[in-house]
């Protein structure tokens, strides 16, 4: 009988030790690394359907970005995914503003935060276009969705807000920060950021104020580390120039999601250990980093090159929509529709109903520059106002910032070379009036010649100060003007330019009818005592008289047809006893043209291509005079300073 060798049959220990060791190592560093996913969007901007609209069809492919509906089915899907690896949804604020959506928030609807709710966004921030129609009724849009207590469910978090006591937005009681804790164990601290220049641009959110970004970013970050975050996520508001300011200048900040200026950082930014994503507007796309927390270091890496994962998922139609997300969007899109209707008396009725058709596109190519979106916006504004006060407009006028998008046709069999309502009323549908209607109201006024020119001179510092959207589009003019010659130069230190008041070179004005002829146009006569007739919105003309109280030269006092000095108020256009807004004009104006081969008005040719309306004419900058004559000065002194040395040095030889 075979006897088994009992020893031989059992394994040596030193023959399995690799193996257990390598499981213990295993163990141990998945204990000291903690992965977890960051999904990000900001500036969705009340875009709850994708655009551009005239192209959307929920089962057709077509080339159409962004809407909620997809945006909860792409979060479903990751989340999905990653199964037992947590998923953040954020959101880095401007969720408000912009299409017509945002309309129902002045007819009692809060529809963007409910959506982001539903689709169960874990943090959001405040952005400069939460405050489009003040403090008061963005209190009320929150707190008619249950806040504060709401905050369980969908915190917005803010920490750089100057709110004043009794103020109604008080009651909202944004958390300043906020700690998460994952399933795996991670901490998570959260704080948000409203920028300087964001602010600026938010002329309605006063009395509410900001606290310095940076100086609250530091005081977040220590707050969080303190309270046992292990990583800490600032949802920043604030543009790409400042969130590059905030990763340089704070310790220990992991990771900026930033919104604000609708730019899209294809990979993240990374300065020291702070990672940078911007994930670009109108929900476009879907952000997404995939991340590890390493407590021996406790260093935030990107892992996504591990799965191939990009860092922007488009929100295009292979993207399947979610159906619950759907039809609460459609309850929302009936409620704009009876608002629509009732506002323009039933001529519009449907705002997904095509109503003008185009061979062309009219956009946004360059900053600074005349474009024929803005021709075309302000037209309307000058044409549509005369036909509802009954008298010539000599001169409209409006800001590339408050002209929010393109028009572009659709592409589609459903769609080939038609326009819809909502793109249209997307481009020009921001703010209110003192109805608390949606959409800014256009206003008349009168001015002198020298006020005309004052308004030119204006438009070409402005927009070299502060940027594109500063830059004024025409209609009923043309003129020339050299940058370079705005300013003489800056005060060093203070950084404050010097206005020169010389960059305007013509100034010409159309005598025509109808769109504006380069053939019809008389130079503006400044000694002249006639009145001109101009249109712009509330809001921006609200600006022009500060701007004189800064700037004294430039005086703008606005007037009505006698010569009269008038308040803002009074001189609010009124179409049938309501405010005639903005978007109504660009919208009557679409269907005042001949019809087309697709038997809708047609885009006239003529807005194919920019008219010379405003033009540059580059010479030599002021400020190489100023820098040259502050050199020659220097020199001067210098040499006057050697020349004095000798003359001491020679006297004391003769003495």
């Amino acid at each position: 009988m075979i006897q088994s060798n009992s020893r031989r049959n059992k394994p040596k220990i030193w023959s399995v030790l690799p193996v257990v060791c390598l499981m213990l190592l295993s163990m141990h560093n998945q204990a000291q690394t903690k992965k977890f996913t960051l999904l990000h969007t900001s500036d969705e901007h009340s875009v709850l359907m994708p655009l551009p609209a005239s192209d959307y069809h929920a089962e057709y492919d077509n080339p159409t970005l962004g809407g909620f509906a997809r945006l909860s089915g792409m979060v479903q899907q990751i989340k999905e995914e990653k199964g037992d690896e947590p998923v953040l949804l954020l959101s880095a604020g401007d969720f408000i503003g912009g299409s017509p959506y945002a309309w129902l928030i002045l007819e009692g609807y809060s529809p963007e935060l409910a959506l982001m709710k539903q689709i169960g966004y874990d943090a959001a921030t405040i952005g400069n276009h939460e405050f489009d129609y003040g403090p008061d009724l963005l209190a009320e849009y929150f707190l008619r969705l249950g806040y504060p207590d709401a905050h369980e469910d969908l915190p917005l978090i803010i920490s750089n807000l100057d709110i004043p006591a009794q103020n109604k937005l008080e009651q909202v009681e944004f958390p300043k920060n906020r700690i998460i804790q994952l399933d795996n164990g991670l901490k998570v601290g959260i704080f948000g950021l409203l920028g300087r220049v964001a602010y600026s641009l938010a002329p309605y959110a006063e009395p509410v104020g900001i606290i310095d970004p940076l100086e609250v970013a530091q005081q977040q970050v220590s707050q969080l580390k303190k309270e046992g975050a292990d990583v800490v996520i600032a949802l920043s508001h604030s543009g790409i120039a400042e969130d590059r300011e905030f990763a340089q200048n704070t310790e220990h900040l992991d990771i900026i999601l930033g919104g604000h200026d609708h730019i899209r950082t294809p990979e993240p930014e990374v300065t020291g250990n702070t990672i940078l994503l911007h994930s670009t507007y109108y929900l476009q796309n879907l952000g997404i980093l995939e991340l590890v927390w390493d407590a021996n270091t406790g260093k935030v890496d990107v892992r996504n090159s591990e799965n191939n994962t990009p860092f922007q998922i488009p929100l295009d139609h292979t993207v399947k929509e979610d159906s619950a997300v759907a039809e609460k969007v459609d309850y929302y899109t009936e409620k704009l529709n009876n608002f629509v209707g009732e506002f323009t008396d039933n001529l519009f009725t449907d705002v997904y109903a095509y109503v003008m058709e185009s061979e062309f596109d009219l956009r946004k190519k360059a900053p600074k520059e005349e474009t024929t979106i803005g021709n075309f916006l302000t037209d309307a504004m000058r044409l549509e106002s005369e036909k509802v006060l009954g008298e010539r407009v000599d001169i409209a006028f409006q800001a590339n910032g408050v002209i929010r998008g393109d028009i572009i046709p659709g592409t589609r069999p459903w769609s080939e070379g038609k326009v819809s309502f909502m793109d249209l009323a997307t481009i020009a549908g921001l703010g209110s009036g003192p109805d608390q209607k949606a959409g800014y109201p256009l206003v008349s006024v009168y001015l002198t010649a020298q006020e005309v020119y004052n308004l030119f001179e204006i438009a070409s510092l402005i927009s070299q100060l502060m940027g594109d959207t500063h830059f004024l589009q025409f209609s009923g003019a043309r003129y020339t003007y050299d940058p370079g010659k705005t300013t003489w130069i800056k005060i060093p230190l203070a950084n404050l330019p010097v206005p020169a008041y010389r960059a305007v070179q013509e100034v010409k004005i159309f005598h025509g009818e109808g769109i504006q002829n380069p053939k019809e146009m008389y130079e503006l006569d400044t000694e002249s005592d006639k009145l001109y007739h101009l249109v712009s919105d509330y809001y921006l003309t609200s600006f022009l008289p500060m701007i004189g109280e800064i700037l004294p030269r430039l005086n703008i006092v606005l007037k009505d047809k006698n010569g009269n000095p008038v308040d803002l108020d009074s001189t609010i256009i009124r179409h049938k006893g309501t405010e005639f807004k903005v978007w109504e004009a660009m919208a009557r104006y679409a269907v005042s043209f001949e019809e087309g081969p697709h038997g809708l008005p047609a885009m006239p040719e003529v807005y194919k291509n920019t008219q010379g309306r405003i033009k540059t004419q580059n010479g030599v900058p002021l400020a190489a005079y100023s820098y040259g004559a502050l050199a020659a000065i220097a020199g001067g002194l210098f040499f006057l300073g050697r020349w004095v040395v000798r003359k001491v040095k020679r006297s004391r030889k003769r003495a």
